[in-house]
């Protein structure tokens, strides 16, 4: 059984994680801004830090994001894991490993996503650069094989992510007639 300061502490790190990961997006975002719209990610994204160029800081922002939003997801989980949804129904415990994956595939799908429209983006404004390498910290890959790998990140993500929220909770008796269930809730004929 946990004690009330062990989950304050747990919802601590949660928070701070999102906080931190949502921040990361932010800088990404930002950064791919400027590289869609000027020729100026060579330039400092702070002048604080004069060595650290934009496309570099947009880069380091986006791997903190994968690993911050995928914490503090899978803390969420954990912590609502077994709560019972409504009255009527029963709770199912899920181990960690499926909470883990669960939140890689929610954060994965997320992530994936904003890259594929800010490439896709990129593309439309200057579709010269889908040929070139995505940043120059590496010489592969190119933006346009970039964006393919988003789009096969979706592909495995959204589904995986869709079918472990949908299998979350059963509910221990129907709740709806199955004339009325509708098709998108979790808890329609088609999720049992």
């Amino acid at each position: 059984m946990r004690t009330t300061t062990q989950g304050n502490r747990r919802l601590v790190i949660e928070s701070v994680a999102f906080g931190l990961g949502y921040t990361a997006v932010l800088i990404w975002f930002g950064s791919a801004m400027v590289a869609a719209f000027t020729a100026d990610e060579a330039e400092p994204y702070w002048s604080v830090i004069p060595h650290l160029r934009t496309d570099t800081s947009g880069v380091i922002a986006f791997a903190i994001a994968v690993v911050t939003l995928a914490v503090s997801r899978y803390l969420q989980l954990g912590r609502r894991n077994g709560a019972p949804v409504q009255p009527t129904a029963r709770t199912v415990v899920r181990p960690g490993g499926v909470l883990a994956v669960q939140a890689m595939a929610e954060t994965a799908a997320f992530l994936a996503t904003g890259m594929v429209i800010y490439l896709s983006f990129n593309s439309w404004t200057h579709p010269a650069t889908l040929y070139l390498q995505l940043t120059h910290l590496w010489p592969w890959p190119s933006e346009g094989t970039v964006r393919v790998i988003g789009l096969a990140v979706c592909l495995v993500c959204v589904p995986a992510s869709r079918y472990l929220r949908a299998t979350a909770r059963r509910p221990a008796e129907p709740a709806a007639v199955p004339g009325n269930a509708s098709a998108w809730d979790d808890t329609s004929v088609y999720d049992r």
